[in-house]
């Protein structure tokens, strides 16, 4: 916040001096202090500095004249006005020159005024013109305040700072994602989009302007700008991208500054409107699946309170994120914990999963418990793809966001109908369970696809069925345990290729031989003969009902 030398040299005491060189640049110079050197100068002056100065000691020595002058305009001062008439009689014409074709302003005064009321008067108006822009920088800040906090949000922000800078605004959340712009056309959010997907490389805006060090200048597509973070609390909430502004003046460093805190807190406000509303819709759905309400006619007006229709049919899907905590450990940048980074990532996870419902015009009911995703969505009659498409398309959502990440999925029977929520989410909680179980992380299984599963599950209850069960493959699962030979996996493979060892052992990249003694093994421990069809299907089914009931300890 200063002023020009344009508004300096227009004081009454500089009536009678004469700007020698640089009158063009008067209006561009900027003023911050007014001092007084003699020779030398070395590092006593600093830039936007207004030098004062009586040539003492350099009367006779045009040279000596030129040096001085140089070395006051190499330091990055804005002017230098000598008070001819004592020490000074003429300046040069090779100085003037010099000043001239360096753009330098260089003026002359006459030695009668005093320097200290040149200061007094300089000081004067540059402290009159900072308390004026103070003012004005308070006002700006109370206004964006005044917005937020009655009701505006991040697009009434970016308005406020286009109708003052004239540059389009753009305010994003830490992924890159648009809450708010003015002035922006398709030339700049098509460009942003792609940005935000990407990685690029920026440089800091300056080191004149301590708010200088929060700013980027950047380039996207064909728009160049300045780039903004927006932190709170030491966390970055989002970001807010002016385009065609590189070079700021301290007038708009200071407006993007408290544009960028009143973007803070439009974010924070935000935030803790959607973690209570999302707070009241978790508690909700938990108790939808968990059967809690009373009655339908109660089910039905806190659902339409919340902004739900429960009147339509949902198929429940449970999914879980499988490989949370490797994923953090390769990239865990910017984040304090692993809890840190999960609250982040899972908040952004549950909105892909109603962006995605979004996409594919269906109604989406959703809430995660830790790492558990619960999602009722909205179906038809016939339509048994449904559940299918919307998951593929959610896990190319998530796959952007978490390369790499695990999903498994357990789903409802698809026409559980209206109103059956409890019922739908204990299937697909069965399901996802011997998903698991039988085919690992990452499997996909419906409801409808369990049948010989809990056939098994319910068998592995039996005291009689356990007792059968784990004489019969326990000798098996202690050996594999102490040799990690995997007989049982062998046994599997053998038993699914009808018994042909050739193809067995092509199938599990075994040599013959090596397959035949892991099958000898097998019937020795066992004491089973795997050419007699009745100890062939009480070991299949023993490793069946082990694998879905009995593997973890559980029945």
């Amino acid at each position: 916040m200063t002023i020009n030398l344009g508004e300096i040299t227009a004081l009454p005491m500089f009536a009678e001096a004469r700007v020698l060189s640089g009158k063009s640049y008067l209006d561009q110079k900027q003023v911050e202090w007014v001092s007084v050197i003699e020779t030398p100068v070395e590092n006593f002056v600093r830039q936007h500095e207004f030098v004062l100065s009586t040539g003492i000691g350099l009367a006779e020595e045009d040279e000596g004249l030129l040096h001085f002058v140089q070395d006051v305009y190499e330091s990055g001062a804005s002017a230098l006005a000598l008070a001819t008439g004592r020490h000074v009689y003429d300046i040069p014409k090779q100085v003037i020159s010099f000043a001239e074709n360096k753009g330098f302003v260089l003026i002359e005064m006459n030695w009668e005024i005093r320097f200290s009321d040149v200061i007094h008067s300089c000081m004067e108006k540059i402290n009159h013109y900072q308390q004026e822009e103070l003012k004005k920088s308070e006002q700006i800040q109370q206004r964006l305040l005044e917005m937020v906090l009655q009701g505006g949000g991040c697009s009434d922000i970016a308005r406020y700072v286009m109708k003052q800078t004239g540059f389009p605004v753009l305010i994003a959340d830490t992924l890159g994602r648009v809450k708010g712009e003015s002035g922006c056309t398709t030339e700049h959010l098509m460009p942003w989009n792609r940005h935000r997907e990407s990685s690029v490389t920026v440089a800091h805006a300056g080191n004149l302007h301590p708010l200088h060090k929060k700013m980027e200048k950047i380039v996207i597509g064909n728009a160049s700008g300045l780039l903004m973070r927006i932190q709170s609390a030491g966390k970055e909430q989002g970001q807010m991208m002016v385009f065609s502004l590189t070079d700021p003046d301290d007038r708009e460093t200071n407006l993007l500054e408290h544009a960028s805190t009143a973007a803070a807190l439009a974010f924070l406000k935000d935030s803790a409107i959607e973690e209570t509303e999302m707070r009241l819709k978790d508690d909700f759905i938990l108790s939808l699946a968990n059967g809690e309400f009373v009655s339908e006619e109660r089910l039905l007006s806190r659902g339409k309170l919340l902004g739900y229709n429960l009147t339509l049919p949902y198929v429940c899907i449970v999914g879980k994120l499988e490989n949370l905590e490797d994923l953090f450990s390769k990239n865990q940048e910017g984040f304090a914990s692993y809890q840190h980074w999960f609250e982040s990532m899972i908040y952004y996870v549950s909105e892909e999963i109603l962006l995605a419902g979004e996409t594919i015009n269906r109604r989406i009911l959703t809430t995660i418990q830790e790492s558990k995703l619960l999602i009722f969505l909205e179906t038809e009659p016939g339509r048994n793809d449904l559940v299918n498409q919307y998951l593929d398309l959610l896990e190319r959502r998530v796959s952007r966001l978490l390369p790499g990440v695990v999903l498994t999925w357990g789903m409802g029977q698809h026409g559980d109908g209206v109103i059956v929520f409890p019922d739908s989410y204990s299937k697909a909680c069965v399901a996802l369970d011997l998903g698991r179980k039988q085919r690992g992380a990452g499997s996909r299984i419906d409801y409808e696809d369990t049948k010989i599963n809990r056939l098994l599950q319910s068998l592995s209850h039996d005291k009689d069925v356990q007792e059968v069960t784990m004489s019969t493959i326990s000798p098996l699962v202690d050996y594999d345990e102490k040799r990690n030979m995997d007989l049982i996996g062998t046994f599997t493979a053998y038993h699914l290729n009808n018994g042909n060892v050739s193809q067995t052992a092509r199938k599990l990249n075994l040599h013959r031989q090596s397959l035949l003694y892991r099958l000898r093994k097998i019937e020795s421990l066992t004491r089973l003969s795997l050419m007699n069809p009745d100890d062939v299907f009480l070991l299949d089914l023993s490793i069946k009902i082990w694998s879905v009931g009995l593997k973890d300890g559980n029945g």
